[in-house]
C-alpha cells in the first residue's frame, strides 16, 4: 500500500511567533489598531465642547457662566474647553477621570441637577468635589498651560507677583487662590473650616523659584523704583511750586495785617489755629514722605480676616503678611473702586475721590515730636444720605494719627485697621441707637451712647469674624470687665489717637473699649493756602499720660493716617495701610529727624 503525501496546512497556519500563528497575530494587531482608533476617537469626541453642552444641564447652566470669561475668549485667541481643566491629558488618569465620570449619566438619567432650582442646590458639592481634586494633583489641569517657571513678574501685577512668589515658597498650588475663575464663585458658600483646611499649604508642593522668575522681578523692580524717583521729583517740584504760593498768600495775609493796623479792614484767614506750634523747625530741611491715603469703604477688621470676603485673609493671618504686601502699590486701583459703589460701599458719594496723595514730614526736638502733613483741596460733592450734604458740617477736614500699642491682634501688620469693625457706624452690622441703648450695662459705659465708636479686638471677650449661621460680624456688646480694661491701659495695649480739626484744634487721646479722650498734651495748626491743606501737630514724645505711646530711639512704630475730607464722618475717610515711623532711622518710612 502506498501513503498519500501530507496535505499543506494553510499558510496563516504555517508560521509561528510565541507559539501563536502569525496571520492571527497580524489579525490581532490591525483589530487592535481598528479598535484603539475608534476608542480613542470615541474618548476625544467626549472631551469636545459640544459634547459637553450636549446636555440642557450644562448647556443652559455652567456654560452660560463661561462665556465671555478669560478662559472663552481673551488678548491671545487661545481658549481653553470644559476638557481642558476637567479632564487630565495623560491616559492613566484620564481613564479614571471617565470612569468616574460616569456618575454624571446617573444624574443625568434620574435628573438629579436637571432644573435650575436643583444645580444651584448642588453646586456648592459639585464645586468642592473639583477642588479637591485639583488640590490633590497640584492643581494639575491648570499647570498643563500654566506653570510658575514660565511666569514673569514684568507682565504681573504686584499683588499677583507676591502671592505667586509666596506659593511656590510654602507650596500653595492654583486652586487655593483661583476658584470661580470660569464659572460663578460658590466659595463664599463653602464653610470657612472646610476651605481653611483646604488651602492649607501642601510641603509637597513647594517648588525652587526659577532664576528667571527672579531675574524678571527684579527687573521690574528696578524699572518701577526710577519710575517712582521720576514721579517724586514731579512732585516735588509741584509741592515747591505750592510753597511759593503759601508764602506768597502769607505775604498778603502779613499785607493786611498791616493794613489793619493802619484801619483799615482785612479778611479773615480761610481757617488756622495755633500757628506757630511749629516756629521753631526748619521743614525744609525735612525730608518728605508721600502719603497715599485711600477709601476704604466698608472694608472692616472681620472682612479682611475672613476669607470668604477677602482673598489675602490666609497671607495674613496665617502667613504673617502686613496689608502692603500685597496692596502697597495698587491703592488708587482700591480706592477709585470702592468709592465708585459696590459691595463695599452701598452707599456711595458721587465725586468724591478715590485717593488722597498727601505728604508727611516728622522731626523732634528730644522733647517733643512734630508732624506736618499736607495735600490738595478738592471740590465739595454733597452726601446724598445727608440733609445739606455735609455729615460734619463744622469740619471740612479732620485729620487723625494713630500709633499701634502693644499686644494688639495683628497689630503690627494692619495698623489702625485693628480699630475699624463691621459693626462702627454707617458699618453693614452697625446695631443702632435703639439696640444700643436697649443693652443698658454697655451703654452705660460708653460716651457715645447712640453709636459704636471704633474700638480694638482686645476690649472684647468675643469678636464674631466668620459670621457663621448668620451671626453679625463684631462684638460691640461683648465688652470687657472694667478691671481688664484698665489692665490693657496700663500695659500699653492700645491705639494712640491724635486728631485735627479745620480750625486747628486737637485733641489727644486713645482707643482702646471705645474712643477716648485723655489728658495727653496735643498743638496744632490748619490751613488752607492755595489749593493746599497744611496741617501741624506736636505733642511730647513721652508726656507719661494714659494713652500716649511713649517714642524712643532705637523703637521701629506702626502708625496709620485718616483724613476725613469734604465734611466727612465716620467711614467716609481716606486711610494709610501700614506705615513705619521710628525716630533718626533713615529705615523708616517716616524718619522723625532730630532739629
Amino acid at each position: 500500500m502506498t501513503s498519500e503525501p501530507d496535505k499543506k496546512k494553510p499558510i496563516w497556519r504555517r508560521y509561528f511567533l510565541w507559539g501563536m500563528p502569525v496571520a492571527g497575530i497580524a489579525a490581532a494587531f490591525v483589530g487592535g489598531i481598528i479598535f484603539w482608533g475608534g476608542f480613542n476617537t470615541a474618548m476625544e469626541a467626549t472631551n469636545t465642547k459640544e459634547f459637553c453642552i450636549s446636555c440642557h444641564e450644562m448647556r443652559d447652566f455652567v456654560y452660560e457662566e463661561y462665556t465671555g470669561t478669560i478662559h472663552d475668549v481673551n488678548r491671545s485667541g487661545v481658549g481653553a474647553v470644559c476638557s481642558d481643566c476637567h479632564v487630565p491629558k495623560d491616559w492613566t488618569h484620564k481613564m479614571i477621570r471617565k470612569i468616574k465620570a460616569s456618575k454624571e449619566l446617573y444624574g443625568k438619567v434620574v435628573g438629579t441637577i436637571n432644573t435650575r432650582e436643583k444645580f444651584e442646590a448642588k453646586r456648592v458639592h459639585l464645586a468642592m468635589n473639583e477642588w479637591e481634586r485639583m488640590k490633590a494633583t497640584d492643581s494639575r489641569e491648570c499647570r498643563n498651560c500654566h506653570d510658575f517657571e514660565s511666569m514673569m513678574p514684568e507682565f504681573q501685577k504686584p499683588r499677583a507677583r507676591q502671592q505667586h512668589l509666596n506659593a511656590m515658597t510654602v507650596g500653595q498650588t492654583c486652586i487655593d487662590c483661583h476658584k470661580g475663575i470660569a464659572h460663578s464663585d460658590a466659595r463664599d458658600r463653602a464653610d470657612e473650616e472646610y476651605l481653611e483646611k483646604l488651602e492649607a499649604p501642601n510641603p509637597d508642593f513647594i517648588r525652587q523659584i526659577p532664576p528667571e522668575y527672579m531675574a524678571s522681578l527684579e527687573r521690574i523692580e528696578a524699572k518701577e523704583a526710577a519710575e517712582a524717583e521720576t514721579e517724586k521729583a514731579a512732585k516735588q517740584a509741584q509741592h515747591e511750586a505750592v510753597q511759593t504760593q503759601i508764602a506768597a498768600a502769607v505775604d498778603a495775609a502779613l499785607a493786611e495785617e498791616r493794613a489793619k493796623s493802619n484801619g483799615e479792614e482785612a479778611a479773615a484767614p480761610a481757617s488756622g489755629g495755633g500757628d506757630d506750634v511749629d516756629a521753631d523747625i526748619d521743614w525744609n530741611a525735612v525730608a518728605t514722605a508721600d502719603l497715599k491715603l485711600f477709601y476704604p469703604g466698608q472694608a472692616s477688621f472681620e472682612w479682611v480676616q475672613n476669607g470668604k470676603f477677602h482673598g489675602g485673609a490666609r497671607p495674613l493671618t496665617k502667613g504673617g503678611d502686613q496689608c502692603t504686601t500685597c496692596h502697597a502699590k495698587e491703592l488708587d486701583t482700591i480706592g477709585n473702586k470702592i468709592v465708585a459703589g459696590g459691595e463695599l460701599e452701598p452707599t456711595p458719594i458721587p465725586g468724591k475721590r478715590g485717593v488722597i496723595d498727601a505728604t508727611v514730614q516728622a522731626a523732634h526736638d528730644n522733647e517733643n515730636l512734630y508732624v506736618r502733613l499736607q495735600w490738595p483741596d478738592a471740590g465739595h460733592n454733597p452726601a446724598p444720605f445727608v440733609d445739606g450734604g455735609k455729615m460734619d458740617p463744622n469740619n471740612q477736614i479732620k485729620v487723625a494719627m494713630m500709633i499701634t500699642g502693644t499686644g494688639i491682634e495683628l497689630g503690627d501688620q494692619v495698623g489702625c485697621w485693628a480699630s475699624c469693625h463691621a459693626d462702627n457706624s454707617y458699618m453693614p452690622f452697625d446695631p443702632g441707637a435703639d439696640a444700643i441703648a436697649a443693652n443698658g450695662d454697655v451703654a452705660g459705659r460708653m460716651s457715645a451712647q447712640d453709636t459704636v465708636t471704633k474700638y480694638i479686638s482686645e476690649s472684647r471677650t468675643d469678636v464674631e469674624i466668620k459670621g457663621r449661621r448668620g451671626k453679625a460680624l463684631g462684638g460691640w456688646d461683648k465688652l470687657e470687665a472694667e478691671a481688664q480694661i484698665e489692665q490693657y491701659l496700663a500695659d500699653g495695649t492700645y491705639l494712640d489717637l491724635m486728631r485735627v480739626y479745620a480750625d486747628g484744634s486737637a485733641t489727644n487721646g486713645y482707643l482702646l473699649e471705645q474712643r477716648v479722650v485723655n489728658d495727653g498734651e496735643i498743638a496744632a495748626s490748619a490751613n488752607l493756602s492755595g489749593g493746599m491743606w497744611t496741617v501741624v501737630f506736636t505733642r511730647p514724645l513721652n508726656s507719661g499720660a494714659p494713652g500716649d505711646v511713649p517714642l524712643e530711639s532705637g523703637q521701629t512704630y506702626t502708625v496709620g493716617f485718616a483724613i476725613h475730607d469734604d465734611f466727612a464722618a465716620a467711614r467716609f475717610h481716606h486711610v494709610t495701610l501700614d506705615t513705619s515711623l521710628a525716630l533718626d532711622d533713615d529705615a523708616a518710612f517716616i524718619n522723625v529727624v532730630k532739629q
